[in-house]
């Protein structure tokens, strides 16, 4: 049955997985939405389950869609790590990294390219620090870090450190499976200023909420401040109250199995950068640098 699911087809759903709009999909991919929209269609057809609602909002995934699709994530990730393998390691490349990143990118983004480096450069020392925001800044100009992955969207120290961004990560509005908002076409800041929100504080998420409500002059109803995205999760699944966070910790399953939308909203919300800083006065040693430039290509 499977030897039928090309990768080129593979890759239409998950596109669609990760944006959850066929439109934008098909811009990701340069290619059509009637493309996009068979391709889907064939996969579901091919595997015997639907993988997606089709909604007012958007291409939402079912729960054996998202089983399928951290399924499809694995089979990805063994094919890239397959290739990898025949790649030329790089044993003359000795010494030591220091390391620094905060908490989102040791959860979320890290661990695949850490083990991308260590395999081609397996004589090169790296010790990994997550720390905060403010202690990597500091760190990066007092030596005690060659390099860092960050969020550098929220970065205050631009004088004197140098950033490469690697992803951006849109914001949008979770609610639970069965929330009232999801009735309505178009929903703005004001929309849920009165629904108890659920505030996340790790890497500095509650500070960067702030500055995209203060504008519109309101602030959000806060019930509950944690630094435990799985906290989050679980309240906004059951219902509890709702919250905004980026794509990149997005997950349409609580680890109760309620579920989760996600929703974007009609204000102009900043996405979360994140990327790489290094100390701008500083040269990079060999392994910094061969760690920046995988990092890049990791990211494209």
């Amino acid at each position: 049955m499977v030897r039928n699911l090309s990768l080129r087809k593979l890759r239409y759903f998950m596109a669609v997985a990760k944006s959850g709009r066929v439109t934008q999909a098909a811009i990701d991919l340069n290619v059509s939405q009637s493309s996009i929209t068979t391709g889907v269609k064939e996969v579901e057809e091919q595997v015997g389950v639907i993988l997606f609602r089709r909604t007012s909002r958007g291409m939402l995934l079912t729960r054996e869609g998202s089983r399928f699709l951290q399924r499809v994530n694995y089979a990805f990730q063994a094919l890239e790590d397959a290739f990898n393998g025949l790649q030329d390691i790089h044993p003359t490349l000795k010494g030591t990294l220091r390391l620094a990143m905060t908490y989102t990118v040791a959860g979320y983004f890290m661990p695949p390219l850490l083990a991308q480096f260590q395999r081609r450069y397996p004589w090169v020392r790296v010790e990994l620090n997550e720390v905060s925001r403010p202690e990597i800044e500091q760190g990066l100009t007092s030596d005690e870090f060659d390099l860092a992955i960050m969020l550098t969207s929220n970065m205050e120290h631009h004088d004197c450190l140098e950033k490469m961004t690697l992803t951006q990560s849109k914001r949008r509005l979770w609610v639970n499976g069965q929330h009232e908002l999801l009735k309505r076409e178009e929903i703005t800041l004001q929309d849920i200023a009165h629904y108890p929100y659920i505030m996340l504080t790790v890497d500095e998420a509650d500070q960067t909420a702030l500055k995209y409500w203060k504008p519109e002059g309101i602030t959000p109803n806060i019930l509950f401040r944690t630094s435990s995205v799985e906290a989050v999760r679980s309240m906004v699944a059951n219902g509890t109250g709702v919250t905004i966070l980026s794509d990149m910790v997005y997950r349409p399953w609580s680890l109760d199995g309620k579920h989760i939308e996600h929703i974007e909203l009609s204000n102009p919300i900043p996405p979360m950068e994140l990327g790489l800083t290094w100390p701008r006065a500083r040269s990079l040693s060999p392994a910094a640098k061969a760690f920046r430039d995988l990092a890049q290509g990791f990211s494209s």
